[in-house]
């Protein structure tokens, strides 16, 4: 690997199981310690520690769903070195207890983590599309607020839109908190041709430092842009729904306008303006 980024992620994935220190961490990328918290940070847009956390969160995700190892071992394969630690680190990124995240995968209980939003705050909207990368069928996608770069609990909003092959679809995230938000998206996309549903895709968007700015009853346009995960892309921590293309997915005419006024209440907060369908095409230029 050329790039020092993932010659250290690779080193992290390797050895995460094993008290890793910064130093060795960045003795694997050939830099030094400070040069290269600084680049991992540009390409990641996290610190290597907490790069290294978020690996040891999801590769304990993977071991309580799909073996029978007990929770107290997996914290120790994963690198803590108490039970206690880990279940507090494990709850707050993922947003439900190990115990409970078993209960999740394995039987299918109910009670995913909703959305935690700030209820001192005044409530805005980020609208736009979604589009997927060619050569992709139907897709499912989670689409959250978040306070970092990395998709980890809590959320404080989220909606989930079917995206069709060949188009983008619109989405309308609403009862956004004010403030500076990492838009992030997750989604599962079919493959294309015969047998398209058993070459399904992780897709992912809004990895990086950018941030959409809300403001109380304001309305942030912003483009979603799916694509193929990549080596440098955080793990996904939060426990979501399963994300299961559908086989069909209804194409909308154009994208949702916000008018401001009348705006219903939602949940007990007030929804950010009453949304309507406009066409997304131009108007067509009069006949001489």
């Amino acid at each position: 690997m050329d790039n020092a980024a993932e010659r250290a992620i690779e080193y992290i994935r390797e050895r995460y199981g094993e008290p890793l220190t910064l130093t060795e961490i960045a003795e694997s990328a050939l830099l030094s310690r400070f040069y290269f918290t600084r680049l991992f940070k540009e390409e990641t847009g996290i610190t290597p520690g907490r790069f290294l956390a978020a690996i040891r969160i999801h590769e304990a995700k993977r071991l309580i769903e799909h073996t029978s190892m007990s929770i107290t071992d997996i914290s120790y394969a994963v690198g803590y070195n108490s039970l206690g630690s880990f279940t507090n680190s494990f709850t707050s990124g993922v947003g439900v207890s190990p115990t409970r995240y078993r209960r999740l995968t394995r039987d299918g209980e109910g009670g995913l983590p909703g959305p935690e939003p700030d209820l001192r705050a005044g409530y805005g909207t980020i609208a736009g599309t979604i589009s997927l990368p060619a050569g992709h069928g139907n897709a499912r996608v989670f689409l959250g607020a978040f306070a970092t770069p990395v998709v980890q609990h809590p959320c404080v909003a989220s909606v989930v839109v079917d995206v069709p092959a060949g188009r983008p679809s619109c989405y309308s995230l609403q009862n956004v908190p004010e403030g500076e938000w990492h838009l992030l998206a997750v989604a599962v996309a079919d493959g294309i041709g015969p047998e398209a549903r058993t070459r399904r895709t992780t897709l992912v968007a809004g990895r990086g430092p950018t941030t959409v700015p809300v403001t109380d009853d304001g309305i942030v346009s912003a483009a979603v842009r799916l694509r193929p995960v990549r080596a440098t892309d955080p793990p996904i921590l939060l426990a979501l729904p399963e994300l299961v293309p559908p086989a069909e997915v209804v194409s909308h005419p154009g994208c949702a306008s916000v008018n401001p006024e009348g705006e219903p209440v939602v949940g007990g907060r007030r929804a950010a303006g009453h949304l309507r369908v406009v066409s997304a095409a131009p108007e067509p230029a009069p006949v001489a």
